[in-house]
């Protein structure tokens, strides 16, 4: 794994990952993990495309959370909600009157900025003549983060609707319809994985921070005396989730949240926080949310939300327990985590060390020569129904070995001129480099093998 410090400096500088961001995207890019959206227009602030890894990466992260969360649970339960809610839901969830950030323009170079992050001399313009000329910042004004949209034919105010700027409200919305067709009793949770949008003043650090992003949520509802056995339990069950997708103590960590950083409905918040080339940031949340939403979707609605208990005949609004992964903040975790430069017989290697759950490409399937590729490809076809994998025959055996080094693959799978004889092939594993012969065969059950002894 690449090495990080987690200390920071003696001067007192917080800690950073030794991989520079900019090596990153540029891999990123020419690789096909992500890319600018209408990058051929220059792109766009703060969108950004999955290219064919990209995707499976996600997909992957994706598929090992629901897995995790929901299909290895008996008491939470999925749901896939439209992305656009009714303007009430986001009236009662706060959004419409506080989900602002603070900002400012700037007169000389006409940027704008977040009050709240810029430095005493955020910007400067030089004029024809050479002189600088410092930034000129308009008074703060709040901006609310939520992108607007209309429904229907006619663009007026009653046709005004949002783009969801997070996922977790159409679980509160939908409590009753899910626990009542799920037939689920307190405690349970309800999970989603979507898109969620936020007009950021200012996007940055890759996808770090978007305008267009994917979460994973869960709202586990909860009797108020359990409240804090959940929380503890949750917060341990999303940590040992991280640890199985690779990341360590040295790059991942939780911060609780200090009283003056609670949203004012939380008893408790706590970040898992990993270690990014520009610092500690948070990749996923874990909060004590209270009665807060169905209290106030309740007050909003008319409807009444109140469970109660069959056993005691107790009616109350359960606690909720929250868990919300960023998908793309973890998958660019995942990328930095991975990225690895060394040196091998005088020749530098990268390796993107993922794990082989999460892996793009499982397999790649490489003929030492062109003149094996039917018997190589069919190979290829068998494994292609079952798995992700890849076929390449272009260039020397050690040119392809190390572009599947770089993109994560874990096992190269070589057809030589002694497989017509034997029947084997060579399996190169893409860490220890080792190699061993395997029956071709046996093959699908080899790599089923050591993919699921590594989940």
């Amino acid at each position: 794994m690449s090495e990080i410090s987690a200390t920071g400096s003696a001067a007192g500088e917080p800690a950073r990952h030794p991989l520079s961001m900019e090596t990153l995207v540029s891999l990123c890019a020419s690789r096909g993990f992500i890319y600018p959206s209408s990058e051929i227009y220059s792109g766009i602030a703060g969108f950004w495309d999955y290219g064919p890894l990209g995707v499976e990466l996600k997909n992957n992260l994706k598929a090992a959370w629901w897995q995790r969360v929901v299909r290895e649970r008996d008491d939470v339960v999925g749901i896939d909600s439209a992305i656009v809610s009714h303007p009430r839901v986001w009236e009662a969830s706060g959004h419409v009157e506080h989900f602002s950030d603070p900002m400012v323009d700037c007169r000389t170079c006409k940027r704008r900025f977040r009050a709240d992050q810029i430095s005493d001399e955020p910007c400067s313009v030089t004029k024809k003549k050479g002189s600088v000329q410092d930034c000129d910042l308009t008074e703060a004004r709040d901006f609310n983060l939520m992108l607007q949209t209309h429904v229907g034919a006619s663009v007026e105010a009653s046709s005004e609707a949002y783009l969801r700027p997070e996922t977790c409200q159409p679980i509160f919305t939908g409590f009753k319809r899910v626990r009542e067709a799920s037939r689920s009793k307190v405690p349970f949770g309800i999970a989603q994985i979507g898109k969620a949008f936020r007009n950021e003043i200012t996007p940055r650090n890759f996808t770090f921070r978007s305008r267009e992003f994917e979460q994973a949520e869960m709202e586990f509802f909860c009797h108020p005396s359990e409240r804090e056995k959940w929380f503890e339990s949750w917060r341990e069950a999303r940590m040992s989730f991280h640890r199985a997708i690779g990341f360590t103590e040295a790059n991942v960590r939780f911060r609780e949240h200090a009283q003056d950083e609670l949203a004012h409905y939380a008893r408790a918040a706590e970040d898992v926080e990993f270690l990014f080339p520009f610092g500690w940031q948070e990749i996923e949340g874990v909060h004590d949310r209270g009665d807060w939403d169905l209290t106030r979707h309740s007050e909003f609605s008319g409807k009444n939300l109140i469970v109660t208990d069959e056993e005691t005949k107790e009616r109350y609004t359960p606690m909720v327990i929250e868990t919300s992964m960023g998908v793309d903040r973890t998958c660019l975790a995942l990328l930095v985590n991975g990225y690895t430069e060394e040196e091998v017989q005088g020749e530098k290697r990268n390796v993107m060390r993922l794990t082989p759950e999460l892996a793009p490409i499982k397999a790649a399937v490489l003929p030492l020569s062109k003149k094996l590729s039917e018997p190589a490809r069919g190979l290829y076809q068998d494994l292609a129904r079952r798995m992700n994998v890849f076929y390449d025959e272009s260039g020397n055996i050690g040119r392809r070995y190390r572009r599947q080094d770089e993109v994560g693959t874990p096992f190269c799978l070589t057809w030589d001129f002694d497989s017509a004889e034997d029947g084997c092939v060579t399996i190169r594993e893409r860490d220890s480099m080792s190699q061993e012969r395997v029956s071709a065969d046996s093959v699908l059950n080899y790599l089923r093998d050591r993919l699921e002894a590594a989940s």
